[in-house]
């Protein structure tokens, strides 16, 4: 069974595997100099959500989780909010939850007028911050990239995007102009190959209709 958490740590066994990923939550490390500005993004940010508004008129934020039962913020957390090309590390002074978002308070961010300026950011932390993905264990963004192949060795395509639906999680596999849409659930994904890059799947009839 697989937990929400779009670019989070997601469990998987090795290539020898019958389950499917599941995810769990990372933390957040500094990268750069509290409210310092920077157009040079380090690679491999990984988006925890979005801010979507502001909150009251003190500078508090509301945000949405791509896994709702993430901990990953907390007070003192450094995070990146990354709009475009730029990005710029703020110190999380206050998080808590606010129905099915989040409300988050940034050092320096002490008015609706500041707050306004960060709605659309997406808020991130460093994948190379990220606690180390156990023994069974994979990240999202290492997904990305892996080329899916059936039981049969017939290559399908490369993970382009990751999704979530209610029911499962959904690897987007692109192959030139096709695309296919895989569920990460035990009896479709057989095998996560860390190693050796790759994703086996035994895709029901019709999965891989064009």
């Amino acid at each position: 069974m697989l937990r929400r958490a779009q670019h989070e740590r997601r469990k998987t066994r090795a290539a020898k595997s019958s389950a499917p990923p599941e995810l769990v939550d990372g933390r957040a490390h500094e990268i750069v100099p509290p409210g310092r500005a920077v157009t040079a993004v380090p690679e491999a940010l990984i988006p925890l959500g979005q801010i979507v508004s502001t909150h009251a008129t003190r500078g508090e934020l509301r945000g949405r989780l791509y896994n709702p039962a993430s901990t990953t913020l907390r007070r003192g957390s450094h995070v990146v909010l990354r709009h475009g090309p730029a990005s710029r590390e703020w110190v999380v002074s206050a998080v808590r939850p606010h129905r099915h978002l989040m409300l988050l308070t940034l050092e320096g961010c002490d008015s609706m007028t500041a707050a306004e300026t960060l709605i659309g950011h997406e808020i991130c932390v460093p994948a190379a911050d990220l606690p180390p993905a156990g023994a069974d264990e994979i990240y999202y963004h290492e997904l990305m990239g892996m080329t899916v192949v059936t039981n049969l060795g017939e290559e399908v395509g490369v993970v382009a995007a990751m999704m979530t639906t209610a029911i499962s999680d959904i690897c987007v596999v692109r192959a030139g102009g096709r695309e296919y849409l895989i569920p990460m659930i035990a009896h479709i994904v057989k095998a996560v190959d860390r190693a050796g890059r790759r994703i086996v799947i035994d895709p029901l009839p019709g999965l891989l209709d064009t």
